[in-house]
């Protein structure tokens, strides 16, 4: 009994000296340069927002942030490696959380869990999906899309913009579902390369994140036929909603920020903190808007509820359409 008690003693001293040397190491944090893997190529909506978030965090902690380009199998790639890396804050993953909602259901192999290995720090923008075609396709809206994809059967073909199994091709089986449009998926490994086809005429169509397509469409070299939020952007009144012809139909990119599960709690804090800051930056807010991206923080907690709750939405979707990846 006495050595029970030495042995609780000695576990509860333990304790509460580690706690103040979490707490100092939260204070002292960061001591070096900071990681974030984005596991899409250069250019994508995720690049895009590392980038600035990192040129931010630089500025307010003096530490430098690198950019991490880890493409692949949907951003699993990425993903496993920042969910097997160190629990110290130094490694992070930004990411389409969209993506990352998806894999439970889509890889019965999947060599991580996004709910058990990675732990949430916050989200950080939405933005919609926009529904955009070759410039020489002959149609004019969604509906006349669809009509055209209908009488032109097996010859349409849509990018999807991170390979089979992403969020911007579940988007477009989704589409097809409720619309009956008929065309086939093209996987790419980011949006980047699937725009830059899409300009030139390779491909016919797809939907992909607004940060990195909109600027296209400004300059003119692709046609949006419409934008996959919930209620019509106000920079974009005059460009109709998917929900106005599927009503419901919301998709999108929601950017977010995870790291490996293990993290101290009070390292998390402290990137929630500064990153909800940053967003609400009036530049920062100035140059997602103009790309068509929303400010959107929450609470680890509240983004571990919501990626709960896309995991069971989306498995529906997946199901239905029999897509199964190793």
């Amino acid at each position: 009994m006495k050595k029970l008690m030495s042995l609780a003693l000695a576990a509860c001293c333990a304790a509460t000296l580690a706690a103040p040397a979490i707490a100092q190491n939260a204070a002292d944090y960061p001591k070096k340069s900071i990681k974030i893997v984005v596991p899409f190529p250069a250019g994508g909506t995720s690049d895009v927002l590392a980038r600035l978030v990192g040129q931010k965090l630089t500025a307010a902690w003096g530490q430098p942030v690198v950019i991490d380009n880890r493409s692949g199998a949907n951003g699993n790639i990425g993903a496993d490696q920042v969910a097997k890396s160190d629990p110290d804050g130094y490694t992070l993953l930004l990411m389409d959380m969209g993506n990352l909602t998806l894999s439970p259901t889509l890889y019965p192999k999947l060599p991580f869990s996004p709910v058990r290995d990675l732990v949430p720090v916050t989200m950080l923008a939405y933005s919609p999906h926009l529904l955009v075609t070759t410039n020489s396709l002959p149609v004019k809206s969604q509906a006349e899309l669809v009509n055209y994809s209908k009488a032109n059967k097996n010859k349409l073909n849509f990018a999807a913009a991170a390979g089979t199994g992403s969020a911007t091709h579940l988007a477009g089986v989704l589409f097809a579902q409720k619309t009956g449009a008929d065309w086939g998926y093209v996987p790419y490994r980011g949006g980047a390369q699937a725009l830059n086809d899409l300009i030139g005429g390779q491909i016919d169509v797809t939907m992909n994140g607004m940060v990195a397509t909109y600027p296209h469409v400004k300059a003119g070299k692709i046609k949006l036929l419409a934008v996959s939020s919930a209620k019509r952007l106000p920079q974009l009144p005059d460009v109709p909603t998917v929900s106005e012809m599927i009503p419901g139909f919301v998709t999108g990119s929601w950017q977010g920020v995870m790291a490996p599960a293990g993290t101290p709690k009070p390292i998390i804090d402290k990137l929630n903190k500064e990153m909800a800051a940053i967003v609400r930056m009036p530049d920062v807010r100035e140059k997602m808007t103009a790309l068509g991206a929303e400010a959107q923080t929450n609470s680890p907690e509240e983004f571990g509820a919501w990626m709960k709750t896309e995991i069971a939405n989306w498995a529906k979707v997946i199901s239905d359409a029999n897509i199964k990846l190793d």
